[in-house]
């Protein structure tokens, strides 16, 4: 297959400068001391509606012949994607229908029908979507505008490459979230052409990871699971199109577990003030979790923060796991002697630690208590893994039977 060519990128930089935004490229202290080396955030999640994805699919519609338009534009999406092909399609006077899962995010649900998208629920995972979005494209003659696999797309996501080597030139290291592989594959490929020493690292979601076993298959093969919170990278196979870019031009490929992500996430949140989705992370966490001389790095770091479309109700799940990661949120179920002042002497225990209590219950019905035993249940607000472990030592100290709850 053919790689795009520069003049491809540059055309689909022309056509988006007026309407895509310009996002910061901002410095992360906090990343640069874990990575030893300066850190950028490049903030896709400042995009048009939340994301990456207008880039590619702006491009993608816009250079659809006349006779294409009149009959619209269909995609499948769990959110990201769908937003951008409504925006994009709206904003060029396109009719365009999406397709999104049973069990899509409802504020993305909301904000595809809010960018002029006709939007229909179908199964429960996007290739559910997206084989009912080929069906429709096949009887209605509409244009299935895919969310990762066509030149346009991969040229349109190419764009924010060339951004991020006009703010800083510097850059010798890029890390890149990677579901279909689209951003990924733009972003190689305008390395390849503009800066071929800068290093290109995919991330994955080590739960929906279809890409190091293709690499190593040598062809697009599909994941043997989807489970992640990071729904907008959770792809079952590559695309071809990103495939033969990526194959010539990416130089590694990581997983990151679901800890890793909500740590990330919190990160983001807390230090550099920035809501991201847990996909959008995946670079972040990449840093984090990953020894420098397992990335080996080189020169500055840009980390592209692909997306910030994460439903509130997430969110809160994805902050509290990522403080109990982080060591600052406890969950603990207590053993003690039911008699009076039992519970005082148990909650001055961990006063004495400086831990705050966030929640306390306990129930004497247990099959495993005895007669003259209840189990209290502690949530607990830490300083980290080092208070976290000492909280535990002092209660176990004191002799109660402790047991920490995931």
């Amino acid at each position: 297959m053919e790689l795009i060519g520069l003049d491809q990128i540059e055309a689909a930089a022309k056509l988006l400068e007026p309407v895509i935004r310009r996002t910061p490229l901002v410095a992360s202290r906090v990343l640069a001391d874990i990575a030893g080396a300066d850190v950028w955030l490049k903030c896709e999640n400042l995009q048009r509606t939340g994301s990456f994805k207008p880039r590619g699919a702006y491009n993608r519609i816009a250079n659809l012949p006349p006779a294409e338009r009149v009959k619209g534009v269909v995609a499948a999406s769990a959110g990201n994607h769908a937003q951008g092909v409504a925006w994009a399609a709206s904003s060029l006077g396109i009719a365009s229908t999406v397709f999104m899962p049973v069990g899509a995010s409802l504020p993305k649900l909301v904000a595809t029908k809010a960018y002029g998208a006709q939007v229909q629920q179908v199964g429960e995972t996007v290739d559910d979507a997206l084989a009912a979005a080929v069906d429709f494209a096949e009887h209605t003659g509409a244009t299935l505008i895919h969310p990762f696999d066509h030149p346009d797309i991969v040229a349109g996501q190419a764009t924010v490459a060339l951004e991020m080597l006009a703010q800083q030139p510097d850059i010798g290291t890029v890390l890149v979230p990677t579901g279909g592989g689209g951003l990924l594959a733009g972003v190689a490929i305008a390395m390849r052409h503009l800066a071929p020493h800068v290093r290109v690292v995919g991330v994955q979601a080590a739960g929906a990871a279809a890409w190091p076993e293709s690499l190593a298959a040598g062809r697009p093969v599909r994941a043997n699971r989807l489970s992640t919170m990071a729904d907008g990278i959770a792809v079952g196979v590559p695309g071809a199109v990103p495939f033969a870019h990526v194959t010539a031009c990416v130089d590694e490929m990581l997983t990151v577990d679901e800890e890793a992500l909500s740590k990330a996430l919190l990160l983001c949140l807390e230090r550099a003030k920035l809501i991201v989705e847990p996909a959008g992370a995946a670079g972040v966490a990449a840093l984090m979790s990953c020894a420098a001389t397992e990335l080996d790095l080189k020169g500055q770091v840009a980390v592209l923060l692909s997306g910030g479309n994460i439903d509130p109700l997430l969110l809160t799940r994805v902050i509290g796991h990522g403080l109990s990661a982080a060591g600052r949120y406890l969950a603990l179920r207590v053993t003690v002697t039911d008699r009076p002042g039992a519970l005082s002497g148990l909650l001055a225990v961990v006063g004495k630690t400086g831990a705050s209590v966030v929640d306390v219950s306990h129930s004497r019905t247990g099959a495993w208590l005895a007669v003259d035993e209840v189990e209290v249940s502690l949530t607990l607000e830490t300083r980290g893994p080092t208070h976290r472990d000492d909280v535990l030592h002092a209660l176990e100290n004191a002799g109660f039977a402790v047991r920490v709850e995931d």
